[in-house]
């Protein structure tokens, strides 16, 4: 298996699974907000060239989010993504480092809180699980992702990202044809407030992958 190649699919596949409870702004919703659009700026907006630097300093703000608010799952899920994007970005077997504290990091969160941010970690720890290579060198578990992954569609079944990271699940493990009900669905999954950018970056990503797999 090509390495340098399916990690470097993270960055494209990391989640943007988080989206903030509507409840009234507290410092950790605060913080937790400027890492989610810093984030899909840099994933969306921002060239190919600058991303790893960018997700380099974005890391270490993610970490300091974490050590602010201990106790709390939202920061962790969050510099969990942005750890992820960093190892896509990185690529190769220096990403294998990164990868590895982005899962302890998902895990502590699912410890805290399995449901928060609408079962982001699930998720995002899941796409790690069908990314990242298997034994031995990588953790990568396929029966594993897929787990994981239904556990976060079932706490967001109408969710963009769990229908698109289930979607892309079902197309990786040659189950094409399954997969394009979960792919419509985040196409067609209700819009998130102030996830404009996330939103039309994930369903472009949606539909190119539902137009590849019907050709």
């Amino acid at each position: 298996m090509n390495m340098h190649r399916t990690l470097g699919t993270l960055v494209a596949a990391v989640a943007l699974v988080a989206a903030l409870p509507p409840a009234q702004a507290a410092p950790v919703d605060d913080a937790v907000a400027a890492l989610q659009h810093d984030w899909e700026v840099i994933r969306y907006q921002t060239p190919a060239a600058e991303r790893e630097k960018r997700f380099e300093a974005l890391a270490a703000n993610a970490h300091k989010a974490s050590e602010s608010f201990p106790g709390r799952a939202e920061p962790l899920v969050w510099e969990g993504i942005i750890v992820s994007s960093l190892a896509g970005e990185k690529g190769g077997l220096g990403a294998l480092g990164l990868v590895k504290q982005a899962r302890a990091l998902y895990e502590r969160a699912i410890q805290i809180d399995a449901n928060t941010l609408e079962g982001s970690a699930y998720n995002s720890l899941g796409v790690l699980y069908y990314k990242v290579p298997g034994w031995p060198l990588g953790f990568g578990d396929k029966a594993k992702a897929g787990e994981l992954l239904q556990k976060a569609l079932a706490l967001n079944p109408q969710g963009i990202d769990a229908n698109y990271f289930y979607g892309e699940y079902l197309v990786e493990t040659d189950h094409k044809a399954d997969a394009v009900t979960y792919l419509q669905r985040a196409i067609d999954a209700p819009p998130r407030p102030g996830r404009q950018i996330a939103d039309a970056g994930r369903r472009e990503e949606a539909r190119q992958l539902l137009a590849k797999i019907k050709r």
